[in-house]
Parts: structure tokens; sequence; C-alpha cells
């Protein structure tokens, strides 16, 4: 009754299409989640986004949830959990991708998720990491250790989305370095970010992982861009 009351003077609506949401929604309406890209990774070990990183770093699994189109529904979700503090966008989405990646979770050895860090400046400026609620949703679903303090940023840089390709690679190398000590050697990282362009930083990030002796890395993603 009283969420009823609510939803009356304070309607929520669908950050897909802006549409209110009716009370068995959340989030995102039943329209757009039946619209909404899925690249069906999971089903693939040798995928899309595996096949992204293979010859240039050893990934033991990698996948994303959606395709990310311009001016499309994935784009306007990472938008608003990115930049409008839409964070129960990650939570949803990381819930409903865990129902997705159970076998795969469940049938390998996985220790800790590790989200591409921001710069402790620019984390300041947006309040979160938007890849945060997405990956503690994970860590929910399959009870491990989220750890956002081995792997840093060590460089504040623009937004990624206002450079060209080539600014979203230059020296990217240099960016990412770890903390860690004896008990993190031979674990298995998750590495986390919200969308898959280059995979340049994931590649960067996933390198610094690898200083670690022993070290795994498997990546997880809540979209791909797709041309």
């Amino acid at each position: 009754m009283f969420k009823s009351i609510l939803n009356l003077f304070f309607p929520k609506t669908c950050v897909g299409c802006d549409s209110l949401l009716m009370l068995n929604e959340n989030v995102i309406c039943s329209i757009c989640r039946h619209h909404i890209p899925l690249t069906n990774h999971h089903l693939l070990k040798e995928n899309e986004a595996y096949n992204k990183f293979y010859g240039r770093i050893p990934v033991e699994h990698a996948s994303a949830f959606l395709y990310f189109h311009k001016k499309g529904i994935v784009q306007r979700l990472i938008h608003n959990l990115k930049y409008k503090g839409h964070e129960e966008i990650g939570s949803l989405l990381g819930e409903w991708y865990a129902a997705e990646l159970i076998d795969i979770l469940k049938n390998s050895h996985f220790n800790e998720i590790i989200p591409v860090p921001l710069h402790p400046k620019k984390q300041r400026e947006r309040g979160y990491n938007q890849v945060s609620t997405f990956g503690k949703s994970l860590c929910k679903q399959f009870h491990l250790n989220y750890n956002d303090k081995i792997l840093y940023r060590k460089v504040y840089s623009k937004t990624q989305s206002k450079k060209n390709l080539l600014g979203r690679t230059e020296g990217i190398e240099t960016i990412f370095d770890v903390h860690f000590t004896d008990k993190d050697h031979n674990k298995h990282f998750i590495l986390i970010d919200d969308v898959i362009t280059t995979g340049a930083t994931l590649e960067a990030c996933s390198r610094a992982l690898l200083k670690i002796p022993g070290a795994k890395i498997s990546i997880i993603c809540m979209a791909m861009a797709q041309s």
C-alpha cells in the first residue's frame, strides 16, 4: 500500500526508455528487457570477448553480457549508471548475468573479483566506481571476495568516451599497477569492467595483475561494443 502511494507521487521510470514502470517491474521495463541485445558469450568458450584477448594476454575465460550499440538501450543503461548515479543498474545486470554464468562460476575455482579501478581523483569526482555494484552483485551470488584495493590506477586521465581510438590506447600500459602480498599468490582473479571496446584497458589491468606469482585472469564485463 505504502509503495503504491509512493509511486503515485514519485513514479519510477525505466532507465532504458523513460516509460513509467509497472509495480512488478524494476529499473528496466519489460519491453526494454525483452529487446536488450544479449551476447550469449557464456555458451561458447572461444567467443568474441575471448578472441579479443587471444594472443595478447592469457585469459581463462572472457565474456560480456550485452551488446553495446551507439544510441541503443545498452548505451543508455551504461550512461545512466556511469554519469547519472543509477548504481542500481549495475546490481540488476550483475544478478541477471549471474544466472547465465552459474555453470562457469560454480565449476571453476575463482577467488576474487577485481574492478578496473578509477584514479582516486576521478572516483571523488564521480562519487563511485560504476562497476562496483555489478561486481558486488556477482560476489554475492557466488560467495566471492570483492577486492578493490589490489589493483590501482597511477595516472589521472580524461573520460575514455571523449577520446579517439588512438587516445584510448596511447600509454595505457603504464597506467595500472598492483599492491599484493604472499596471500595473493596463485589466485584466480575475475577482472570486471563496463564496456569492452579496444580491450586495451583490460589488457593493461591484466598485465598488472599477472605480476602476482601464479595469478590467473578471467574477464567479465557488462557489455561489449559491436559495430
